[in-house]
């Protein structure tokens, strides 16, 4: 997948891993679309970047969805590449008093239903590109879940199933590469509840080895720990999954 000359919208652009996105791929001389619900912050982000337009857009908004990609077939009909960045994580206990089913509904619906949504209804323009691509962010808690971020690591497991299906139906007859990228912690505000800036790898890093991705056409990101313990799960889930959830036991008496 070429790293130059993209038109690439991103939602959730403004702040953490998605302003590291625009910020790289914006130096290669891409066209950034950026988009975000706050427009005070997106338009921080954008005067930091170049040749990067702001849009206001809340993904779970259908009718904002709708209104999107009509702006995009008008104002940018040469758009080839989507990265679905924008997400929503609940840091919780599924035994505790927070309702669980409510915060489910909420990570799913931006992690998951949005995602398909957006990616659909764009379908008709990417596939007019010659070359173009679609890009999930999901983690490493859709492949091994840790107990306090239960539904957000459900979701996150539906995003990584439903990005398998799209790649292997986009294979077979269009011009569409299907990318996923699954970090670890990272360090961002997003993680900052959960020790993002103690354990969390820089979003930077998730940034670059995305570009990298592209370049080598490598569709599954395993980005900094997520390598590890996708080794591990290969080997022992138990094993992983205790590495994924520290000083748990995994089998109470």
């Amino acid at each position: 997948m070429k790293t130059t000359g993209n038109t690439i919208l991103i939602t959730g652009g403004s702040a953490g891993i998605g302003f590291e996105f625009a910020k790289a791929f914006s130096a290669k001389g891409n066209h950034v679309i950026i988009t975000g619900r706050n427009e005070e912050r997106l338009r921080n982000a954008a005067a930091q970047l170049g040749n990067v337009t702001p849009i206001v857009y809340d993904v779970i908004d259908r009718d904002a969805t709708d209104q999107l990609v009509a702006r995009l077939e008008t104002e940018f009909p040469e758009l080839n590449v989507v990265i679905n960045n924008a997400g929503k994580a609940s840091y919780y206990l599924l035994d505790g008093e927070e309702d669980a089913a409510a915060l489910a509904g909420e990570e799913i619906l931006t992690n998951y239903l949005a995602i398909i949504r957006l990616n659909q209804k764009l379908l008709p323009l990417l596939k007019k590109a010659d070359e173009a691509a679609i890009v999930t962010v999901s983690s490493i808690a859709g492949l091994v879940p840790n107990h306090r971020l239960p539904t957000y690591a459900a979701s996150k497991a539906a995003l990584h199933s439903y990005t398998q299906s799209l790649r292997i139906t986009l294979g077979k007859s269009t011009n569409i590469k299907v990318f996923e990228i699954l970090p670890p912690l990272v360090d961002t505000e997003f993680s900052a509840e959960i020790g993002g800036a103690t354990n969390g790898i820089p979003p930077k890093q998730v940034a670059d080895d995305l570009v990298t991705a592209f370049e080598s056409n490598t569709y599954e990101v395993l980005t900094g720990r997520t390598a590890d313990v996708f080794s591990l799960f290969l080997s022992s889930p138990t094993a992983a999954l205790q590495a994924m959830n520290p000083g748990v036991d995994l089998q109470p008496a």
